[in-house]
């Protein structure tokens, strides 16, 4: 049996027919490679010298996260860190966690009328460079780098658009908020990113762009303050963001290894409520 041959410009059409479905039907997947083994070290060891941190005022606490914990980071290196409002609303007393099983005391202040805290300790760590002057557009990507679950992990994801964020309750207020489709998260990370909470979004240049403040898992969003919540939340407070740190380039090959240094570094911390 002969079949009739089909015209060239016939099978060229069906090729690129094929090559736009799967192009469209494509649904991006930037998982971060297995994070590396964790440093050794005792539990508990005192802070050696090298420690931004004066033993003096290192304080115990848990070493296993509770619910709640959430992430912070620096601003400047005499001891500023911004984190998520609802990370430390209501804790008496709160530490930045430096290392196993140790911590620093942090005094608490929050801006009423947004989702960013600020947090102030004796000593402090080499601050993230601030983008919040920088434009964003629809599609730009962002690393959020922290602590889900507790653990060390990361996601990345695109920018959505603008949603107004509605608070009811303690603080009750409607702010506006950046939305974000997640697209990758550390390998082996399955459910929710709680703990999350209070990440540094970070652009190309890691630079800071919003703080991680929510996720809705089953839309696969994740939602961070606007650049203008975190200005005005240092301006009540009259902090300032270092002018002179530097950034590292992050891509969705290496943000695992660059959040585990900025971890490693305390540029990125654990924020842990000791006292409700």
């Amino acid at each position: 049996m002969h079949f009739p041959r089909l015209p060239d410009w016939l099978v060229y059409l069906a090729v690129v027919l094929a090559l736009l479905i799967a192009a469209v039907g494509r649904q991006e997947r930037a998982d971060a490679p297995p994070p590396p083994p964790p440093v050794a070290g005792d539990e508990g060891l005192p802070l050696g010298p090298a420690s931004p941190f004066d033993p003096s005022v290192v304080v115990d606490v848990p070493d296993r996260a509770e619910p709640g914990v959430g992430t912070a980071f620096s601003v400047a290196d005499k001891g500023v860190w911004v984190t998520a409002r609802h990370v430390v609303d209501g804790c008496s007393q709160t530490a930045i966690v430096v290392a196993e099983g140790r911590g620093v005391e942090a005094r608490v202040r929050i801006d009423p009328r947004g989702e960013a805290a600020i947090l102030t300790t004796e000593g402090g760590a080499p601050p993230l460079p601030m983008g919040l002057d920088q434009p964003l557009r629809r599609g730009d990507r962002a690393y959020h780098l922290g602590f889900p679950q507790g653990q060390p992990g990361e996601a990345t994801s695109r920018l959505l658009g603008r949603e107004n964020l509605v608070v009811r309750g303690r603080g009750a207020r409607t702010e506006s908020v950046l939305v974000w489709a997640e697209t990758g998260r550390t390998d082996n990370l399955k459910g929710s990113l709680a703990g999350l909470s209070g990440s540094p979004a970070l652009d190309r240049a890691g630079r800071v762009v919003g703080v991680t403040v929510a996720e809705s898992p089953r839309r696969g969003r994740i939602y961070t303050t606007a650049p203008e919540t975190v200005t005005s939340a240092l301006a009540a407070t009259r902090e300032r963001a270092s002018g002179f740190a530097m950034g590292e380039p992050i891509t969705i090959d290496n943000y695992g290894r660059v959040a585990d240094s900025l971890r490693r570094d305390l540029r990125v911390a654990q924020v842990i409520c000791l006292k409700t």
